[in-house]
């Protein structure tokens, strides 16, 4: 009787979860499928699902118009130069406050989260003015810089959370046989936080390749990541949703794809420590 009522359980949960992915899921598939249509079935109303003639005019129209490359690596060199750079920041930053707390650790905590609340708007003309005297307008280092100030106190909350599920005790192990700060780090605490790190890093990536507001306001033609791209398919015409479509699409592919095979090391991360 148990067993049954378990397996009803499961059962149900599992049909939940499905219907709950699928509604997720769908604003995706819709994307995908409205960039398959001519501009006219895009708009049409009552919307036509899979009764449509499909074509990729759009998709040629889009590489004719863009440098989608181009767009492609700006995404790519600002996501992950961002990602690394704060990463050698927030490591040793949460491997002090998770090993050597003081007395002001768990405000500096709050404080460095409490910034995310401001809105972004709220600071751009200061950044905007201060980019431009220092050069760094539509460039990709600049926008390096200001995704890594933005995403540094998500990093570094999430490492604090991971290294305080390690052991103090192997840390103080590898002291006592001669093992510097640097070696301690890199031999000892990385391998044991290996899935939080992994978790970390494509987190910031997403968060980084999704990034709009910045880039948007930050750059224009040479430094442009993917979102400027899909941006300009915003006129004073109009919307053109196919193309907008197929632009979105060619968009999010490459992080649907590292993140569809990275999918199991990113749930591996995200429960680590959950377990004792």
């Amino acid at each position: 009787m148990a067993r049954s009522v378990t397996t009803s359980r499961r059962i149900t949960f599992t049909i939940i979860a499905w219907v709950i992915a699928l509604i997720l899921f769908f604003p995706i598939l819709w994307t995908i499928i409205t960039s398959f249509k001519s501009e006219g079935d895009a708009i049409a109303f009552p919307p036509v699902f899979l009764n449509f003639h499909w074509t990729l005019d759009s998709y040629r129209e889009v590489q004719e118009r863009s440098d989608y490359l181009l767009h492609v690596w700006n995404s790519a060199a600002i996501s992950f130069g961002s990602t690394l750079i704060a990463l050698l920041i927030s490591i040793p930053a949460a491997w002090a406050m998770a090993f050597n707390p003081g007395k002001r650790t768990k405000d500096i905590l709050m404080w460095m989260l409490s910034t995310k609340m401001m809105p972004a708007v709220a600071v751009l003309v200061p950044f905007y003015l201060a980019f431009k005297n220092l050069g760094l307008l539509d460039t990709r280092l600049g926008l390096i810089i200001i995704l890594t100030m933005m995403n540094l106190p998500i990093i570094v909350w999430m490492l604090y959370s991971y290294f305080k599920e390690i052991p103090g005790e192997i840390l103080e192990a590898a002291r006592m046989d001669g093992a510097t700060l640097g070696k301690e780090i890199v031999y000892v605490l990385a391998p044991m936080a290996v899935p939080g790190i992994a978790s970390t890093v494509l987190l910031n990536i997403i968060l980084s390749w999704n990034e709009a507001f910045w880039t948007l306001n930050l750059s224009a033609s040479q430094a442009a990541p993917l979102s400027t791209f899909i941006a300009s398919y915003s006129s004073p015409e109009g919307l053109f949703w196919a193309k907008l479509s197929a632009a979105s699409t060619l968009a999010i592919a490459p992080i649907l794809v590292m993140g569809w095979f990275s999918q199991k090391q990113l749930v591996r991360g995200l429960t680590f420590g959950a377990v004792k």
